[in-house]
């Protein structure tokens, strides 16, 4: 009776919010208004809140642009997090604009869709990308292409760092900074979490959306470290698997010292 009673309250209290803040948000991205860039951080930070998700904030964003975040994937419970303590914009399928609840969110935090299957428009995609740095933005990419189990760090796919690469020629120092991030997720009821409970926080694979946020709600006591790392400078001059090799290093090294109580 209690975990449906939290779910309610959960679900009236965060669409009370959403009725508020999404018209502003909606008329700030028709006009380009400074806003629609930190509105959804306090959307996040609530829904953070009551879903009892507690991050933890290692280190910050670096200051200088352009910048491009790069971090391990999990859950969608990543987009919360991250976007709860930044503000930043996202590059994701275009699938995901089709989606009910997170294709209408993604959208109203000017997320970047791409055609990852449609290669006549990854220019075009990649340009965006680069533009939106250039302007200002913290653009956030998941270079696993996949969520994980929220135990290591898959492959990450160099291709996606064309990405730095498009924004340098917009920058007017010539350089775009690529900052690792770790995203771990380390405790359930003050409790460190292990392997057994990590499935709680992660959502891999083709486990549905429904049950996998209940069992959300239902815990309602998760602890998330996030781990912003040393930034590496690109140019035109940067070989791009050498970054992503570096990248990768760094992500994996943080996410494994946080999972093993080493940090």
């Amino acid at each position: 009776m209690v975990n449906w009673l939290r779910i309610a309250i959960f679900a009236a209290l965060l669409a009370l919010v959403s009725l508020v803040l999404m018209p502003i948000q909606v008329v700030c991205l028709w006009l380009d208004l400074k806003p629609r860039r930190y509105l959804p951080r306090y959307w996040h930070r609530l829904a953070c809140y009551l879903l009892g998700i507690k991050v933890r904030v290692h280190g910050m964003a670096d200051r200088r642009r352009p910048l491009l975040i790069c971090a391990n994937h999990a859950s969608w419970k990543d987009i919360l997090v991250l976007s709860s303590v930044a503000d930043v914009a996202f590059v994701a399928k275009s699938e995901v604009k089709g989606w009910p609840v997170f294709g209408v969110l993604a959208r109203l935090q000017a997320s970047i869709f791409v055609e990852r299957e449609q290669k006549r428009s990854t220019g075009k995609q990649v340009s965006e990308i680069g533009q939106r740095m250039a302007a200002g933005e913290i653009v956030v990419l998941f270079p696993e292409g996949t969520t994980s189990d929220g135990n290591r760090l898959l492959e990450i796919k160099t291709s996606l760092f064309g990405a730095a690469a498009s924004a340098v020629p917009h920058s007017p120092t010539g350089l775009v900074h690529v900052q690792p991030v770790a995203i771990s997720y380390t405790g359930i009821h003050g409790m460190p979490m292990g392997r057994f409970n990590r499935p709680i926080a992660a959502w891999p694979g083709d486990t549905e959306l429904v049950p996998h946020l209940l069992g959300i709600l239902r815990e309602g006591a998760i602890e998330v470290d996030v781990d912003f790392g040393e930034a590496i400078d690109y140019d035109r001059h940067t070989n791009r698997k050498e970054v992503s090799r570096k990248i990768e290093q760094s992500i994996r090294s943080m996410l494994t010292d946080r999972l093993r109580g080493r940090a």
